[in-house]
């Protein structure tokens, strides 16, 4: 092989251009701090920082998301308890209505202070979150949920229930609808209900109301009718007689497996009926005891209609307290799966940080080291370029 000055030069030039691309690269990852910018310069790292990063970017995603429910549920928790407050404002109103001692003006009085309250649960139903959404409208979250009419509210919102992915596998409803909420609120006492005949003339007043036996307790619907004032009979469906006895004062009525507690005097005639429980809405309940002050108060006072009725409106709003609080509940276990979560998602997002950087980052000392050695080696092949690279045998000829 014939060995050219050009040639020689050309190497050198190579060699040159190598060791300053290796000086470069050495002084970039020092100035970043990173062990490699390119995959190029370490493959194997690289797949793994990518891979790393996905997953990095999907617990990320999933916190935000956990947050965002977090923060949905809280306000949805304490528009309840705004709710809790109410109904235990307007339950007080309720017994005190129902003392006997009021006069038709202060029966009055409560009805406006109900229908108040009225207002205030309409307000709390159509609460909204930080971005605007209506957090009981269901998917119509743009849309007001419920507006008042003249049996209550009309609901304006959807069944649905919105939910958010909190980790992989992991997903729970951020909120819950207006109609689970505030319409669906099992009435009397949460199995069946006893309400007096309008008719009624005599003086009977409806007590406690139980399942005493839940195996005998089939559902239906009966009639306890008074054929004298000290004498009942109940029938069932089909006005098949299933039970009948002596009444007395305070006296417990017993049949198919349920209990029915009844005080005053009934007169011949007079019946109560029993129904299986159904849905009944919140602002329906206030509506009716509204209603039921305001006809006590502008005619005349039947004592009895008017406690039956309001003690049948107490039944409803302990039944919306248990409601709301079950919902309450829910929305805090909710919350409580949120902030387990959100901890082991911090846990598992510094793993993996701390996992990249040790992949990533760059070994200061070694790098620094290898700096100074590639400039030595720099300054060195410089010098021995410029030493030869004048040379040659026709110097000597």
């Amino acid at each position: 092989m014939r060995v050219t000055q050009n040639l020689i030069q050309t190497q050198f030039v190579t060699g040159l251009n190598a060791l300053e691309a290796n000086l470069a690269q050495t002084q970039n990852q020092i100035t970043t701090g990173l062990a490699f910018s390119s995959p190029a310069q370490n493959p194997a790292a690289a797949g793994s920082v990518n891979t790393y990063n996905q997953v990095l970017a999907q617990s990320e995603q999933y916190t935000v998301n956990a947050q965002s429910a977090q923060s949905n549920l809280n306000t949805e928790s304490n528009a309840l308890t705004q709710v809790t407050n109410q109904l235990q404002t307007l339950r007080s109103l309720a017994l005190e209505a129902n003392s006997g001692t009021l006069s038709q003006q202060d029966l009055g009085a409560v009805a406006a202070q109900a229908a108040q309250i009225q207002k205030s649960l309409l307000g709390v139903a159509n609460t909204q979150n930080g971005n605007g959404d209506y957090i009981f409208a269901g998917f119509a979250a743009q849309t007001a949920p419920f507006s008042q009419s003249a049996g209550g509210a009309n609901y304006a919102g959807d069944q649905g229930q919105i939910l958010a992915q909190i980790a992989a596998g992991q997903t729970l409803a951020v909120g819950d609808n207006g109609a689970s909420v505030f319409n669906q609120i099992k009435t009397g006492n949460g199995t069946f209900t006893v309400t007096a005949n309008p008719g009624n003339t005599g003086t009977g007043l409806i007590g406690a109301t139980t399942v005493a036996n839940p195996a005998a307790y089939a559902g239906g619907s009966y009639s306890i009718d008074f054929t004298a004032p000290n004498a009942y009979q109940v029938l069932d469906a089909t006005n098949t007689v299933v039970a009948a006895g002596t009444y007395a004062d305070g006296q417990a009525i017993n049949f198919a497996g349920v209990q029915v507690a009844l005080s005053g005097s009934p007169a011949a005639g007079d019946s109560f009926a029993l129904a299986p429980s159904g849905n009944q809405s919140l602002f329906t309940t206030v509506q009716n005891f509204v209603d039921t002050l305001n006809s006590a108060a502008a005619g005349p006072l039947n004592t009895t209609h008017l406690s039956n009725a309001i003690s049948g409106s107490i039944n409803a709003i302990d039944q919306a307290l248990s409601h709301t609080l079950t919902v309450q509940a829910g929305i805090g276990g909710r919350l409580n799966a949120i902030t387990a979560q959100l901890a082991v998602a911090t846990s598992q997002q510094t793993q993996l940080q701390q996992t990249i950087s040790t992949l990533q980052s760059l070994d200061y000392p070694s790098a620094i080291t290898s700096l100074t050695s590639q400039q030595t080696t720099l300054s060195a092949a410089m010098q021995a370029y410029s030493l030869t690279a004048g040379l040659s045998l026709f110097k000597y000829l």
